[in-house]
C-alpha cells in the first residue's frame, strides 16, 4: 500500500500555525513511508470563502517547504483539487446515499428544528431529531414540496449501537451511535456540505491516512458512515493535540490576538514583527498581522527551518533532548507513536530562540541574502545592490553579529545606508548625550583625532579613543555616548568603533559636524 496523506485548508483565513503543524505532519508522515503528500482546498463554504487568502497558503507551504505531489499548480491524477470544482461528485454521492437509505429528504424548517432543541432542553434531556419531516418516498416528498417546502438530506444514523476505531494517536476509540444526529450533508440548494464532500474526496484521492486536529475527532463517526453506505474502505485516522494558547491549554485562536498581546513573551513578538512590517510601509493591526499566521514569520524574516523545527516539537519529540533537526532527520525519526496526546503550548519567545540558533549558524553571505529583501524594500540601497551598497551591507551583517536575530532586523541600522543629512536623530538620546556642558568641546577635539587616525578601522579607531581619553583626563563615558549619538543618531548599536570603520571617514567627520551645529 502506498501511503497518501493530505492536507486540505478552507480559504477561509490565513495559514494558522495549529493547520501548518498538522500539514508538517501529514508531510513528514508520507516522507518517511516513501508516499504521497496532496493539496486539497476544501472551499465548499462560499460564503465565507476569501479570494485574497488562498495564494498566501500556497506561498507559505512553499516558503517552509511542505511541498506537495498533486494539488493546486502542480496538477494530478485526480484533479480537479478544488472541492468546489467537485460539486457534480458530491451530489452523485448524496443521491446514492438517499437510493440505500442511508439518508432522507428531510423538509423541516429552520424553525421547527430549533423548537424541537427547545423542547428538549425544557424537559432536560438530550436532543435527537424525532425526524418527523423525513420523506422516504417520493409521495411524501410530494405532499410536503406541494405545501411549499423544500428539502435538505439528512443522514439517516444507526440509533443503536457503536462506532469503534484505532486512532494512530487516541488509541481505541468508541462513540455511541445513539448519540450521534441526523447530519445535513446536503443543503436545499443542492450544495453539500464538508462531512459528505470530505468523505467521498479521501476516498477518490486514494487517501490512506486521514491526520487532522483532533477537534475533528468528534466528526469520524459520520464520516465513516457515509464511506461504509457508500462501499468505500475508511481510511486510518490519527487525530492530534492542537496547539494550545502561550501558558494555557486553550486552543490558538486566529481571533483571540487581543487577549494574547496581554501575554508578555507574546507582545514582544508582535512588536519586534510590528516594527519591521510597518518600517516596510505595511499597515499593522491585530486582524491583520498576527504571530499566529505564518505570514507574520515570512514577512519579519524568519528561516523557514527555525518554524518547521519548532513546529515539529509541538506535540511530538524524539528523546527528552534532541531538539535540533534537519529535514532528512525529521524524515528519518518521524512517527505517530511518538504524538503526544496533550495539547502543546504555543511560545513565541522560544521559536524566537529557535530562529536565532537557524540565523547565526548561516554564513555571512547567506545572511546577506536574507536582509537585501529588506534593506531593498525600503529603499535603503538600489534593487538589485551595487557592489559597494552589497559591500556595505556585508560589513553591517557582520557588525551586528547576534543582534540580528530575523532578516528583518536589518532595518534597525538604516544610519548605515542614509545619507549624513537624513539620519534621525533620537531627541531624549541626544538630550541626554550630547546637548550637555563640556560636550561640544570635546567632541571637536576627538574630530580633530579622527581627521589623522590610519588606517580607518576599528582596532584602530578604538585605540585612538583610548588615547583621547588619557590625554584629555576623562573617562570614555564622557565622550564615547556623545561620538555614537553623533555619528548614528541612537543610544545603542553595534560596536561604536566597527560602526565609524563602515561609516568611513567622511561621514563621521559630517555627522559630527552637524551634530555640532545642531548644538550651536
Amino acid at each position: 500500500m502506498t501511503v497518501r496523506t493530505r492536507f486540505a485548508p478552507s480559504p477561509t483565513g490565513y495559514l494558522h500555525i495549529g493547520g501548518v503543524r498538522t500539514a508538517l505532519f501529514n508531510w513528514l508522515f508520507a516522507r518517511r513511508h516513501g508516499g504521497q503528500f496532496l493539496l486539497r482546498i476544501d472551499d465548499t463554504d462560499a460564503q465565507r470563502n476569501l479570494s485574497e487568502a488562498l495564494q498566501p497558503i500556497l506561498d507559505g507551504f512553499r516558503w517552509l517547504g511542505l511541498d506537495w505531489d498533486e494539488g493546486p499548480e502542480v496538477g494530478g491524477p485526480h484533479a480537479p483539487y478544488y472541492q468546489s470544482q467537485r460539486a457534480e461528485r458530491h451530489r452523485a454521492a448524496a443521491e446514492q446515499l438517499l437510493a440505500s437509505g442511508a439518508a432522507y429528504r428531510d423538509y423541516a424548517t429552520a424553525e421547527e428544528i430549533q423548537a424541537e432543541r427547545d423542547t428538549a432542553r425544557q424537559e432536560k434531556r438530550r436532543f435527537l431529531y424525532s425526524r418527523r419531516w423525513m420523506a422516504e418516498t417520493e409521495a411524501q416528498a410530494a405532499a410536503f414540496e406541494s405545501a411549499g417546502r423544500s428539502a435538505a438530506v439528512r443522514l439517516k444514523m444507526p440509533r443503536e449501537g457503536t462506532c469503534a476505531f484505532h486512532d494512530l494517536v487516541r488509541g481505541d476509540v468508541e462513540f455511541e451511535w445513539a448519540l450521534e444526529q441526523d447530519h445535513v450533508v446536503q443543503r436545499a440548494d443542492g450544495s453539500c456540505l464538508y462531512h459528505l464532500a470530505s468523505a467521498v474526496d479521501d476516498h477518490d484521492f486514494a487517501i490512506t491516512h486521514v491526520i487532522r486536529a483532533v477537534e475533528h475527532l468528534s466528526n469520524t463517526p459520520r464520516q465513516m458512515f457515509i464511506s461504509a453506505a457508500l462501499g468505500y474502505e475508511a481510511p486510518v485516522f490519527a487525530h492530534l493535540p492542537y496547539v494550545a494558547e502561550p501558558g494555557s491549554a486553550e486552543k490558538l485562536s486566529k481571533r483571540k490576538l487581543s487577549k494574547y498581546l496581554k501575554h508578555h513573551e507574546f507582545k514582544k513578538a508582535y512588536d519586534h514583527g510590528a516594527a519591521i512590517a510597518e518600517a516596510l510601509g505595511r499597515v499593522v493591526t491585530p486582524d491583520t498581522f498576527s504571530p499566529v499566521v505564518v505570514d507574520f514569520y515570512r514577512a519579519v524574516g524568519y528561516e523557514p527551518d527555525a518554524l518547521v523545527n519548532y513546529l515539529l516539537l509541538l506535540g511530538w519529540s524524539l528523546d527528552d533532548r534532541t531538539e535540533t533537526f534537519t529535514r532528512e532527520q525529521m524524515i528519518e525519526h518521524f512517527s505517530l507513536e511518538r504524538v503526544n496526546r496533550s495539547p502543546a503550548s504555543f511560545d513565541p519567545q522560544k521559536l524566537l530562540a529557535f530562529q536565532e540558533r537557524r540565523m547565526q549558524a548561516l554564513s555571512v553571505e547567506a545572511r546577506v541574502s536574507r536582509v537585501l529583501p529588506f534593506v531593498e524594500g525600503v529603499g535603503l540601497v538600489d534593487s538589485p545592490p551595487t557592489d559597494p551598497q552589497r559591500a556595505r551591507v556585508t560589513d553591517v551583517v557582520r557588525a551586528a553579529g547576534e543582534r540580528l536575530k530575523v532578516a528583518g532586523d536589518i532595518l534597525n541600522y538604516p544610519e548605515f545606508f542614509q545619507p549624513d543629512a537624513d539620519v534621525a536623530y533620537d531627541e531624549k538620546a541626544f538630550t541626554k548625550r550630547v546637548r550637555k556642558e563640556g560636550v561640544d568641546t570635546r567632541l571637536r577635539r576627538f574630530r580633530e583625532r579622527l581627521v589623522v587616525v590610519d588606517p580607518f578601522d576599528a582596532p584602530t579607531l578604538d585605540q585612538a579613543m583610548h588615547d583621547f581619553v588619557a590625554t584629555e583626563g576623562i573617562g570614555i563615558g564622557q565622550i564615547i555616548h556623545a561620538v555614537r549619538v553623533a555619528a548614528t543618531g541612537k543610544a545603542v548599536g553595534f560596536g561604536l568603533f566597527e560602526g565609524l570603520a563602515i561609516l568611513g571617514r567622511a561621514a563621521c567627520l559630517a555627522r559630527i559636524d552637524r551634530a555640532l551645529d545642531r548644538l550651536a
